[in-house]
């Protein structure tokens, strides 16, 4: 599972419903909510 900082509850979380995207720098990251609050979290990957 993939994990990303949810800013909103300040805490590192496992990300639901994550999504693979590709910047427009061709730099993969992960995209999803936190399970705690529902906002949306975000992390850049190592190419």
């Amino acid at each position: 599972m993939a994990q990303a900082y949810c800013v909103k509850c300040r805490k590192k979380v496992e990300v639901t419903n994550p999504t693979k995207v590709t910047l427009k720098n061709k730099r993969p990251a992960v995209s999803g909510t936190c399970p705690d609050c529902g906002t949306k979290v975000f992390r850049i990957e190592k190419a």
